[in-house]
């Protein structure tokens, strides 16, 4: 029988769960409550929120998406939903984890598409979004770039001729 005490918590994980633009489902075994606080407090400034909730009530909230979540939702399972950028708060989670030397990704969603422990990780190993955004704009200006070399270099060796013939005037 449901209790107000899980519907509530459901209605609150299912509103935590649609604001989200990613979800990654960790083992925090080894933490002590202080070191939870503390990381909490560290992923509230990337706006994100670390949940510890029991599972099933978690596969409610995901009510659309439970069979393919339901071996990564088993043991000690906590939650970090990422309202802001994606990335950020799980290079702060993992970092945090090797830091303390316990904890470990099971698996996520990120958008709509499902993400092992695996993929976790190497989404966490890319670089953040403005250095990606850096790297593009530099790949894109890099052929017009050449090209303004290209068209100014004859332009140059006219200009260095011409102070050669000028200086040997003088």
């Amino acid at each position: 029988m449901a209790t107000q005490k899980k519907i509530d918590t459901v209605t609150r994980l299912a509103e935590k769960v649609s604001r989200a633009k990613s979800m990654v489902f960790v083992d925090y075994r080894g933490l002590k409550h202080k070191q939870m606080e503390e990381l909490r407090k560290t992923l509230k400034k990337h706006e994100s929120d670390l949940m510890v909730s029991k599972n099933r009530l978690m596969l409610r909230a995901l009510s659309d998406k439970t069979e393919s979540l339901r071996e990564m939702l088993t043991d000690t399972t906590a939650t970090l939903f990422s309202y802001a950028d994606e990335i950020v708060p799980l290079k702060e989670l993992l970092k945090y984890f090797k830091v303390a030397g316990v904890g470990k990704t099971k698996g996520g969603i990120l958008g709509s598409q499902i993400l092992t422990g695996a993929d976790v990780t190497k989404l966490a190993s890319l670089p953040s979004r403005t250095a990606l955004l850096g790297q593009l704009a530099l790949q894109l200006n890099a052929p017009i770039q050449g090209l303004h070399y290209a068209l100014s270099w004859n332009i140059h060796k006219l200009v260095w001729a011409l102070n050669a013939v000028k200086s040997k005037k003088q």
